[in-house]
């Protein structure tokens, strides 16, 4: 089987999306100046406390987020209104600093993962189900390769690859047990996992928020990038998954590797 034209202009586009430059690069573009400032500014045990921030905003998100979305597949995605609530959150973050940004994560994470789900949903996605709701979280881990990282563990099939145990025990335990106890070990592990790799957006995000100058038009457009960059991860994502329930998941993967 080979794929039809348009489907494989699809596939090429969400490879673009999916293997571009990490959230650092497009900060730094729009600050004019390297991150590191940024991160030399933070807190000496700010990275102590990034993963339990992140992890606090992820279960929180969950039940806030997809729970309450409307299923109906194919509806195109609305995701202007997200883009202005995430970006207020983060004038708010930017104007008090870093102490605001514990109350502000979970708050700009529910909308991001509404609007993820919301993209989800536009590529065909059937949001009431449990393999759709986890492939919403997944997104989160999708940060877009890093100038540091490695290619052969931050791609996009390694990403999903590396996830994909502990996305079956949670599948297999949300089917049996439900939605209903964020201390579930299948649960918790899943989001501990992802919260891994979210947390270094995270860390790229309040670094650049700890820069003094940039105040809360600034705060306002970093959390815009925030938001535009899972955005794109979920629309490559997505698209990456219809593919895969019209041609299959082997010939989907060969085919991105090549294109």
């Amino acid at each position: 089987m080979t794929m039809q034209q348009k489907d494989l202009n699809d596939l090429i586009k969400a490879k673009r999306l999916l293997e571009n430059p990490g959230l650092a690069a497009k900060i730094t573009h729009f600050l004019g100046t390297p991150i590191e400032k940024g991160f030399a500014l933070l807190p000496e045990n700010w990275s102590a406390k990034i993963g339990e921030v992140t992890r606090t905003a992820l279960s929180k998100a969950i039940h806030a987020a997809v729970l309450t979305m409307k299923n109906s597949p194919g509806e195109a995605a609305s995701t202007t209104w997200h883009k202005l609530a995430v970006a207020t959150t983060g004038g708010i973050g930017g104007f008090f600093g870093l102490p605001a940004l514990a109350i502000e994560l979970p708050i700009s994470t529910t909308i991001m993962l509404r609007s993820i789900a919301d993209i989800a949903r536009s590529e065909a996605e059937t949001i009431n189900t449990i393999d759709a709701k986890i492939a919403c979280i997944e997104v989160f881990a999708l940060g877009g390769p890093d100038i540091s990282d490695d290619a052969s563990e931050s791609g996009y099939f390694a990403v999903r690859a590396a996830l994909a145990q502990s996305v079956t025990k949670a599948t297999e335990y949300i089917a049996k047990k439900g939605l209903v106890e964020e201390s579930a070990p299948a649960l918790v592990r899943l989001i501990i996992q992802i919260a891994e790799r979210f947390s270094i957006q995270v860390s790229e995000k309040a670094a650049a928020q700890a820069i003094p100058a940039i105040g809360a038009a600034g705060g306002a457009i970093v959390n815009t990038l925030f938001i535009d960059h899972f955005q794109e991860m979920a629309r490559g994502h997505f698209t990456v998954r219809r593919l895969d329930r019209k041609y299959g998941k082997e010939l989907v993967e060969q085919t991105y590797r090549t294109v």
